[in-house]
């Protein structure tokens, strides 16, 4: 009995391998239109039109309005970069803030559909804080 070796695909018929690094997609250009630097995530928290209900809302210094943040799923993780945050409204989500000042982090949870005071608000000192990741659970 003879047996003759499968055929083999050339290296060129491979397809290449697909490696995911979570670059929040136009970033560079969502940084030079609104001055937010968003950097990787999980595509469960995405930057969002403000005006609907159940969105996250962020306002921080220097800016002349808030920015809101829509999240699908159970959950989401969202890694940006916003100087001078001072407040976050919550959705029904459970949201978690983690900010840096003087090369601490600080993590804040944000009160289900309401206001919580973050960074320079929440702290004795009035320090600006940058916000750094948001984490969203059901």
């Amino acid at each position: 009995m003879l047996f003759t070796p499968a055929p083999q695909a050339a290296a060129d018929d491979v397809p290449p391998v697909a490696v995911e690094d979570f670059a929040y997609p136009d970033a560079d250009r969502i940084h030079e239109d609104t001055g937010i630097r968003l950097i990787s995530g999980d595509g469960h928290i995405l930057l969002a039109e403000c005006g609907p209900a159940g969105l996250i809302e962020v306002w921080a210094r220097g800016r002349d309005d808030r920015f809101c943040l829509s999240v699908r799923g159970a959950s989401g993780r969202l890694a940006l970069e916003v100087p001078q945050v001072y407040g976050i409204k919550g959705n029904d989500y459970r949201i978690v803030a983690d900010m840096t000042v003087d090369g601490a982090e600080t993590s804040y949870d944000i009160t289900p559909n309401s206001w919580t005071a973050v960074g320079e608000t929440a702290d004795p000192e009035g320090r600006d804080h940058t916000l750094v990741e948001l984490h969203a659970a059901k």
